[in-house]
């Protein structure tokens, strides 16, 4: 294995990367690093996500670049602000003993105009989203007829996010004696046409092969129904004490609701997606690497650029509708050099895209089971008994307390002193998962598929019940759930069917049979200050006499929410308020 100095590297660079802490160069650094030092030929680099990519072409950039002038130098082109700004960091890193680089990044939703008087003094790196790029251009404020070097890095996933327009004006206004350098993780029909369009010969380096998913990431799908996605989503989180996670969902609505939804639960969660402000996003993101989070609950747009590696797990919420953006999110776990796990939670019908899956990456799959609820209560069991056993004792607060704590507990047995200690821990969490149902369904045209079809909703019926809150009154269908969690009233195990959420009203789904129960227990509650009301749904589709209320509201037929996905059963769900088990992060704890 070679090293950084066998590569050709200036000492001062090479000072900074050992104190970042850079032993041996990865396989894409390997390749890449001697190629851009030695040759001006254009460079298709098929890597993925955790490999070193920055430093691959940061580094030899960094070593050739003419400190003595101010000109922008080198554009640096990827898809979110977030990695724009760590792009930038890195590179001020990697710059900390040369003489000075100014590296400047610039991307929509800070100001402008700060970026303007950051370009007149000079930057010889620019880092940048193609949006903000492109203003800068045509403000005439951004000059790149001094490009030596232009980076496109995760090309697929710029292109994938409709930036094809941006992409090509910018290179249009590049040298033509520029060298370019492609990186991204697969390579797509679009990719393919920016290098034939953009790129003269150009050699292609890969460290691994075609659109493959990191080596060191294991791959797993459960099947469940599409109401039950939720509470397999809990179950898997419950399975995994120590679990620090990224969830994908497809849309910004889906994102909120389902972390909404964790939150009202008791979880460690919160949401990224493209309606959070920049604050906003900066202060979620604060909190997650920190740890104060344990689930962080994503949009594929939002998570671009996240430099965390310590991620657990990857749980793919949908599978997304482009199967290659799959890549992506898997390799967000599974960095440096450590492992990590992505899971897929899928429906019954689900099982030729997981095919599809195994062949884009190369990888099989392991078809999982959601664990029971005794799986679930003994896991939990024993890690809370391994902390215990790890936790360190404070001798010298402890000693002088120990003669009266002894007291109090002289009457007790070793025996039943640790089942009271532990019961004291658990017995809301032996209440949570009394009575789970078995979550698990089968594949249609799967690999299992042999074995019959189970699942899908239960054979009683449903009934529907209006309620006179909706989104006006900030409700969705994770704060419904969570609101219903919180009512006593309401017995355990009852199945919950479609919500539908209208401006005004919202529809509930419910067993029959427990249809007046619940109507009852809603019509005695207050959600947010406002007394609900809950009445049955008239066979015409809306309640007695509410003609009028949908008119104003402009409601019509189903809300785009009641086909999100998003049902409950509450056989998992149903607490008393505060009883939902405790699920602590490595350091931050339960959510306050």
């Amino acid at each position: 294995m070679l090293t950084f100095e066998e590569l050709g590297l200036k000492p001062e660079i090479l000072k900074a990367i050992l104190e970042i802490g850079f032993e041996n160069p990865t396989p894409i650094q390997e390749k890449t690093i001697p190629h851009l030092l030695n040759t001006n030929k254009d460079l298709i680099a098929l890597a993925q996500t955790g490999s070193g990519k920055t430093a691959a072409f940061g580094l030899p950039v960094i070593n050739q670049i003419d400190a003595d002038s101010n000109k922008t130098q080198a554009i640096i082109l990827c898809p979110t602000r977030e990695l724009a700004i760590q792009i930038a960091n890195d590179f001020d890193a990697f710059t900390k003993y040369t003489k000075k680089l100014d590296v400047l990044p610039v991307y929509g939703g800070a100001s402008i105009e700060g970026q303007i008087k950051s370009l007149n003094k000079g930057a010889q790196i620019v880092v940048g989203t193609p949006g903000r790029v492109v203003d800068l251009i045509n403000r005439k404020k951004l000059k790149l007829e001094d490009i030596q070097w232009v980076v496109l890095d995760e090309a697929d996933e710029m292109l994938n996010m409709g930036f094809k327009d941006d992409l090509d004006f910018i290179l249009s206004h590049t040298p033509e004696t520029r060298q370019t350098l492609l990186f991204s993780a697969t390579m797509s029909k679009e990719v393919l046409r920016i290098s034939n369009d953009y790129m003269e010969s150009p050699e292609e380096i890969s460290s691994g092969k075609r659109n493959q998913g990191a080596d060191k990431i294991e791959h797993y799908y459960y099947v469940v129904n599409g109401r039950d996605k939720y509470l397999a989503l809990k179950r898997i989180a419950d399975m995994n004490p120590n679990i620090y996670a990224i969830i994908f969902c497809r849309t910004r609505r889906e994102t909120q609701e389902i972390s909404d939804a964790l939150v009202s639960d008791g979880y460690n969660a919160d949401c990224l997606h493209g309606d959070l402000s920049q604050a906003q996003r900066d202060a979620v993101m604060g909190r997650y690497r920190k740890r104060h989070l344990q689930m962080l609950v994503a949009t594929d747009v939002a998570a671009r650029g996240l430099d965390v590696t310590d991620i657990t797990h990857v749980i793919n919420y949908n599978i997304p509708d482009e199967l290659e953006t799959y890549v992506h999110r898997s390799g967000r776990t599974g960095r440096a050099g450590k492992e990590g796990i992505s899971i897929a939670i899928v429906g019954p019908k689900d099982s030729g895209k997981i095919r599809q899956l195994e062949k884009i990456i190369g990888k099989p799959f392991v078809k999982s089971e959601v664990p029971a609820g005794e799986a679930v209560i003994e896991k939990q069991l024993f890690s809370f008994i391994d902390k215990v056993l790890e936790t360190e004792v404070d001798e010298k607060q402890l000693n002088p307390l120990m003669e009266n704590i002894s007291d109090r507990f002289a009457d007790l047995s070793r025996e039943e002193l640790i089942k009271k200690f532990v019961s004291l821990e658990f017995n809301k969490f032996l209440e949570y998962y009394k009575n789970s149902n078995d979550l698990n369904t089968r594949e249609r045209g799967g690999r299992d598929a042999d074995r019959g079809d189970r699942g899908g909703r239960k054979s009683g019926n449903y009934a529907t019940l209006f309620l006179n809150i909706g989104e006006k009154d900030n409700l969705n269908s994770g704060t419904l759930l969570g609101f219903m969690n919180g009512l006593k009233e309401i017995p355990n195990g009852i199945d919950i069917g479609k919500i539908d959420i209208q401006r005004n009203f919202s529809f509930l789904e419910v067993e029959a049979r427990h249809e007046k129960t619940v109507m009852n227990a809603l019509n005695d509650s207050e959600f947010d200050g406002r007394k609900v009301s809950a009445e049955p749904k008239t066979g015409g589709g809306e309640r007695k006499g509410s003609d009028r209320r949908r008119r104003s509201s402009g409601g019509s037929g189903e809300s785009p929410r009641a086909k999100s996905g998003f049902k409950g059963r509450f056989g998992d769900s149903k607490r008393s308020s505060g009883s939902r088990p405790r699920v602590k992060a490595s350091s931050g704890g339960r959510r306050k």
